[in-house]
């Protein structure tokens, strides 16, 4: 529930929905876990293989008509954290996204479903990648149970708009967070 009270609050929400029995979870990340290398950005000084995770979920409340993803680092020494992920008009009957659906033009993403620009300025995954030495960042991945069956959002939305229009229309929500760090250079 704190973290979901962190994502909601993060997004700028008035009020938290959280639904009962909602869940998500990867069988790539572990939740409170550490995320692989594979998952970190290539760019930026850092040189992992910026592939996004598998995630899945199951008990969203009655009446969602699609679904959005976001995968969000509260640590980002911006002022403001880090948007790596955002996927939108995720179908209903769709519970889950394959492994590297992130990637640019991706071919894996469930028809309709479209990304979001992340904060590396791409509309797809942008992989961790916290600067060297600083402690293990968060990183907290959502899914929302929406009310509508699209966002209508420009195709070069910020992060934050889509943020607004995900909280206007969520219906309900669930998180897990796991953390990622890179050592001292030497």
């Amino acid at each position: 529930m704190k973290r979901t009270l962190i994502a909601s609050a993060l997004l700028g929400a008035s009020v938290l929905v959280h639904a009962a029995g909602f869940k998500l979870s990867s069988p790539d990340i572990k939740a409170g876990g550490k995320i692989a290398k594979s998952f970190e950005f290539n760019g930026f000084g850092c040189s992992g293989e910026n592939k996004s995770p598998a995630l899945k979920w199951s008990g969203a409340p009655q009446g969602t008509q699609s679904f959005a993803v976001t995968a969000y680092d509260p640590d980002a020494p911006t002022g403001s954290g880090w948007w790596h992920w955002i996927v939108i008009n995720i179908p209903a009957d769709v519970t889950g996204l394959p492994g590297n659906a992130g990637a640019v033009n991706s071919t894996t993403l469930p028809p309709g479903a479209v990304q979001g620009r992340s904060d590396y300025g791409v509309n797809a995954w942008g992989g961790v990648c916290p600067p060297q030495g600083d402690k293990p960042h968060r990183y907290i991945f959502t899914v929302y149970a929406l009310k509508t069956e699209k966002l209508d959002v420009p195709a070069d939305a910020t992060a934050a708009l889509i943020g607004y229009m995900i909280q206007g229309n969520s219906q309900g929500q669930a998180s897990f967070t796991a953390k990622y760090g890179r050592p001292k250079a030497k």
